[in-house]
């Protein structure tokens, strides 16, 4: 853990003390160093559990994909922010890196915690650097409003958990994840332990975001720069699922009677959410909308609590995580060049930029889960256990995967064929750099088709 978590906290010197002119490039090859040290990580040598480091630091293999995804962000999100970024003075872009890496130092915390209250802790510290980063460096005049509507859905969300955990802590005498499993399971039978029991679930549900508590996500994400939306989509939501699972081991049995209104809403949302993003207009409010669509799936298969269910849902959390992540970076090229995230304003870049066109179209399918992707896996592996659990549900999961196609075609087609507006002009070319941002986000995913069982987590 300290091999990762040392270098990423030397970040902060690196980016301080380093020339204006090397900041950058100086910055993103240390990063990209930690991320392929981080690799490491995915070397299994135990049959199963923790890989301790420390009694407090560990890792297993449901929180190392996770780890492995946040430290590959890194450089991404720097490779991705380089343009709008640079021209400001020289301190505020020293700013802004040394809030997104203390966005990794935190998360690579909150991944590794083996104390939930540290997880607790490190959960509600990412809130700090992410409403800076889109307060201060949003692109439009809502962001004072995206920043509280994130900030208050968040808290208000988790508070109840706190209290939870303390209440948790009083009665087993413990909060460590690696030995909260062994305790004596609680007779969970009055009014309170009910409360109790949503209470350790709603703070992550809010933070997933499951449909019905999920406003602050798309204006969060549409005031965003490029690199708040990548750490929210890609990181960020997966802090929930991760949340949820770790705290779904410690609820039975009450979790029998009382996940049916929790699986309604995540199955309901998928549904409504991608009809939503059938009628949007904007770019990244349709990428954001569909963001909270796939985050359904994984919230149905979490509650449902069978192997196929976690693994299905961390698989798709990885998959999404990086697909979603590469969107955004396109929406973003796409903003960047034309200054406008209205699709009929900047719609037939394919005849402007052809090869850019190809990474659309490869974001797109992966995002609609073409086989044989990781996506389609998780989202095959949820579908299943779902209609496992009730077959009904195979109506809502069917008709959300349609919908998934609809407005997978929908974005591409709107954003890249048809005629070229005429004021479109003088568009500047795509950098070497963004091609490689594109690639580094794909690879992965392509490669994970090969050796999926490092995304598995328990379930072997």
């Amino acid at each position: 853990m300290l091999k990762v978590l040392v270098p990423t906290i030397m970040l902060f010197p690196t980016i301080w003390l380093t020339s204006p002119k090397w900041l950058w490039s100086t910055t993103t090859a240390h990063s990209l160093l930690i991320a392929l040290v981080s690799l490491t990580w995915l070397k299994w040598t135990s049959e199963t559990g923790w890989a301790t480091s420390s009694q407090f630091l560990a890792t297993d293999p449901l929180s190392t994909p996770l780890l492995v995804l946040t430290c590959w962000l890194l450089p991404l999100m720097l490779l991705a922010s380089q343009n709008h970024i640079s021209p400001e003075p020289i301190a505020r872009q020293r700013l802004y890196v040394s809030l997104l890496t203390s966005l990794q130092v935190f998360l690579i915390m909150a991944f590794g915690a083996t104390e939930i209250i540290m997880f607790y802790i490190m959960f509600e510290a990412t809130l700090i650097p992410t409403l800076i980063v889109i307060t201060r460096w949003g692109n439009q005049t809502e962001r004072l409003s995206a920043g509280t509507y994130f900030l208050f859905y968040t808290l208000a969300g988790s508070l109840p958990l706190l209290i939870a955990l303390l209440l948790l802590q009083q009665s087993t005498g413990t909060l460590s994840m690696l030995v909260v499993h062994y305790t004596q399971p609680m007779l969970l039978n009055s009014w309170g332990h009910k409360i109790w029991w949503a209470s350790c679930l709603i703070a992550f549900l809010v933070k997933m975001p499951l449909y019905g508590v999920h406003l602050w996500l798309p204006k969060a994400h549409v005031e965003a720069p490029v690199a708040g939306s990548m750490v929210l989509a890609a990181v960020l939501l997966k802090l929930g699922g991760y949340g949820m699972m770790r705290m779904m081991v410690m609820l039975d049995p009450l979790s029998k009677n009382l996940i049916y209104p929790f699986i309604i809403l995540a199955l309901w949302g998928i549904i409504m959410t991608g009809s939503i993003c059938l009628r949007q207009t904007d770019l990244k409010s349709l990428i954001a909308y569909s963001s909270v669509s796939h985050m359904g799936l994984v919230a149905g298969g979490i509650l449902i609590q069978t192997p196929w269910g976690f693994s299905g849902a961390i698989t798709l959390m990885i998959a999404h995580g990086l697909v979603s992540s590469m969107l955004f970076c396109l929406a973003n090229t796409a903003y960047e060049r034309t200054h406008s995230r209205t699709m009929v304003l900047a719609r037939g870049l394919q005849m402007v930029f052809p090869l850019t066109a190809v990474w659309w179209f490869v974001a797109n399918l992966a995002n609609m889960a073409l086989p044989p992707l990781p996506n389609l896996m998780g989202e095959i592996m949820i579908i299943t256990t779902l209609f496992g659990w009730s077959p009904w549900t195979i109506a809502l999961t069917g008709l959300g995967t349609l919908i998934t196609a609809g407005y997978s075609l929908y974005l591409f087609l709107m954003s890249q064929r048809g005629p070229t507006p005429k004021h479109i002009m003088k568009l500047p070319p795509f950098h070497t750099r963004e091609h490689l941002l594109m690639s580094l986000h794909i690879i992965p995913v392509i490669l994970l088709v090969a050796k999926p069982e490092l995304m598995w987590g328990w379930c072997y």
